[in-house]
């Protein structure tokens, strides 16, 4: 009687052309995926500085009221880097001296409050009013403005504070997603 061959045990493990399938297939997803990350972290430095405005012209609508003293939020550029100021007494009285926390400060009797600087490389605020600034008894500012907070890559969001002192977000021609268009 003459044995027939039985059918191998089930295999185990992958053969080397399996595994130089899924390598191939992992590194075109990741390839594609990297160059993407970089437009990803910019948006959310964009996000983010431009909410951490938002919050600081909030702060000083209310630092004003609570001190019961004009407070102002002035910007400032030097050497392609930006920064701002939320302070008390005149625009001139404060400065932002470089990048380093703890660079800002104010002369004579302001108070500075709060500062915040931003590196070339990343985020810049800009605008056309220079310093706004909030009356502590009506709770107003002046002027209204439309602060532009830009990524490196060309993208804005603003932040347009009225009368109120209240901040609207937008993006122009919807630059940004998730954001309203201007």
């Amino acid at each position: 009687m003459a044995i027939q061959p039985t059918l191998r045990a089930a295999q185990r493990g992958i053969t080397l052309i399996e595994a130089m399938t899924v390598l191939c297939v992992v590194s075109l997803a990741i390839g594609a995926a990297v160059p993407n990350l970089g437009s990803l972290r910019q948006k959310a430095e964009l996000a983010g500085a431009a909410a951490q405005v938002e919050t600081d012209v909030q702060f000083a609508r209310g630092q004003a009221v609570a001190l019961n003293r004009t407070v102002q939020l002035t910007l400032r550029e030097a050497d392609g880097a930006t920064c701002y100021i939320v302070h008390t007494g005149p625009a001139a009285d404060c400065t932002c001296r470089g990048q380093e926390p703890g660079a800002a400060a104010c002369e004579n009797e302001s108070l500075l409050l709060r500062a915040v600087s931003f590196a070339p490389r990343d985020v810049q605020v800009r605008s056309a009013t220079r310093s706004l600034t909030f009356d502590p008894v009506r709770g107003t500012v002046t002027p209204t403005a439309t602060l532009r907070v830009e990524a490196s890559d060309g993208r804005r969001i603003h932040q347009i504070v009225n009368l109120l002192g209240r901040v609207r977000s937008c993006s122009p021609q919807a630059e940004v997603s998730g954001e309203r268009a201007c």
